[in-house]
């Protein structure tokens, strides 16, 4: 069986509603899908017989801050029976929550922990939603692009208290804000 059967089944099989839009690559089919719905298009996709997905490869996000839903989560998925690729996407924004899919793709909890704490996308009722890469005192979610490049903090080991010491960042007011016009770009006076 193909992808290109998967393909045409799905989206004949599939409530309209679930989906928004359905893409075919030769890599592996793309569901683009409500916020409402990621969770029953993932169990249907793992149910079915005709794709039989058994692998969540990972959960990751995208930042998008001119778009209304700023954030994209996209789940890529593995069917190894057909040997088929599928990626489902969805779109939320700062308040927008997103139904967790742990209960059909248990190691899909550490990845929506890394979103969460990433992005600050967060899951409905998520059995462990905490911090996973980032420390428990830190503020904002590092991989969004409004997050300063500098941060907030500084972090630095200070010998004499013998202890790692944590304090608000000080620049001067030159290196914070600068001038974005390029070097190269100089008006000729031909």
């Amino acid at each position: 069986m193909d992808n290109q059967f998967i393909f045409k089944y799905s989206w004949e099989t599939l409530p309209k509603k679930w989906v928004k839009k359905i893409e075919r690559s030769e890599h592996g089919n793309s569901f683009d899908t409500n916020t409402d719905y990621p969770f029953q298009l993932l169990c249907f996709l793992k149910l079915h017989t005709y794709t039989r997905v058994q692998v969540s490869i990972d959960i990751c996000g995208v930042d998008h801050p001119s778009r209304k839903r700023r954030f994209e989560v996209v789940y890529n998925l593995l069917s190894t029976r057909y040997n088929s690729r599928i990626r489902v996407q969805t779109s939320a924004d700062e308040v927008t929550r997103i139904s967790p899919v742990v209960s059909p793709f248990p190691s899909a909890g550490r990845w929506e922990r890394e979103v969460w704490d990433m992005f600050g996308v967060s899951s409905i009722n998520h059995p462990d939603l905490r911090r996973i890469s980032t420390d428990y005192g830190f503020e904002g979610h590092p991989l969004r692009k409004d997050l300063p490049l500098s941060g907030y903090v500084e972090v630095h080991y200070d010998d004499p208290e013998k202890r790692v010491v944590s304090e608000p960042i000080e620049m001067t007011q030159e290196f914070r804000y600068f001038d974005s016009a390029s070097p190269w770009e100089q008006r000729s006076d031909g």
